[in-house]
């Protein structure tokens, strides 16, 4: 029987393959030579998860790879109406991001209740300004996206005592469904976007959503770029309509030295880093390893991909879950 073929469209550093050495023909692609290997490959491992060729690729001629596996939790660059409509699995990331995620946004949520940018910028001013932070206890959230990750910093929120409303795409238990955004986003102190980048989600956090929210409130993105519109979010926080906004996500990555985002009052940028700490890559490596063997066993793999909606469905909440406020 043929050696199988693990095709990688790569990025640097390489993943580490450990265990499957000597067990599968690894080849490697680059965003130009990833067409003509696709028709050769039984898997294809996305581990460059920022690039967009396999959604240029994949409608080519020839046979496609049975199985693809992106190191990324977002399947957006990827998916395309071919790979949708195709027998191909497709697996994501899903168990690597949440908690580093969640640690994120915990901070961030932090950092802007203590005011934490205003006192390294008066750090650097030597200018000794008392001031009055907000207690996060009792506090108000809207998490949007009810997904891993959502949870997630649903529950890291809870344990600070921040009364939390996760919205997912329907309402169940513990879950409020999209009709009961707005009411929840007009009484939040904070609004946070963890929610997958599909065509119901594309630019819904824009002037009307934002107009919704409090004068006092903050809105954090930890989704997807396209997500937001960005110039109505700069105009939300120079009119003063919000508090304050952080993104760690772009319509357009990396964010140029040009970009005016840079200068707009409130705004905390981060380069799309949030599920990244030290030794991420290489989790992501033992996760796939562990997945192969799965396949090449024949036996189910976890993670799988709801091609039509776009992310890996979700089960109910558990019952000692965060409750619906």
């Amino acid at each position: 029987m043929p050696e199988p073929v693990l095709l990688v469209l790569d990025s640097d550093p390489s993943p580490r393959l450990g265990r499957l050495t000597g067990r599968v023909g690894v080849r490697y692609a680059d965003e130009r030579s990833l067409a003509t290997q696709l028709p050769l490959a039984d898997v294809l491992l996305v581990w460059d998860f920022t690039s967009d060729a396999v959604r240029a690729a994949w409608p080519g001629q020839g046979p496609r790879p049975r199985w693809v596996h992106t190191a990324s939790a977002g399947v957006d660059r990827l998916l395309c109406p071919e790979l949708a409509a195709s027998d191909t699995v497709v697996t994501n990331a899903r168990g690597i991001f949440e908690r580093p995620i969640a640690e994120y946004v915990a901070g961030l949520v932090l950092a802007f209740a203590k005011d934490l940018p205003g006192t390294l910028d008066l750090q650097r001013q030597r200018h000794w300004h008392h001031r009055e932070g907000q207690q996060i206890s009792g506090s108000r959230a809207v998490v949007v996206g009810a997904g891993p990750i959502g949870r997630e910093i649903t529950k890291l929120l809870h344990g600070l005592g921040v009364r939390v409303a996760l919205v997912g795409r329907t309402a169940r238990r513990t879950i409020h469904g999209p009709e009961d955004l707005d009411r929840l986003t007009a009484r939040a102190d904070w609004v946070i976007c963890a929610a997958p980048l599909t065509e119901s989600t594309r630019g819904m956090f824009g002037a009307r959503f934002f107009g919704l929210m409090q004068p006092s409130a903050r809105f954090i993105n930890v989704g997807r770029g396209p997500m937001v519109v960005e110039g109505e979010l700069t105009d939300a926080l120079r009119k003063r309509w919000i508090a304050g906004a952080a993104l760690d996500v772009f319509q357009e990555e990396p964010l140029g030295p040009d970009s005016p985002l840079w200068d707009v009052p409130g705004l905390l940028i981060s380069p799309h880093m949030s599920g990244d700490t030290v030794g991420w890559r290489d989790r992501l490596g033992e996760q796939f390893v562990r997945m192969y063997e799965l396949w090449a066993d024949g036996q189910p793999l976890p993670n799988v991909v709801d091609k039509r909606r776009g992310y890996v469905p979700s089960p109910d909440l558990n019952q000692g879950d965060a409750p619906r406020t």
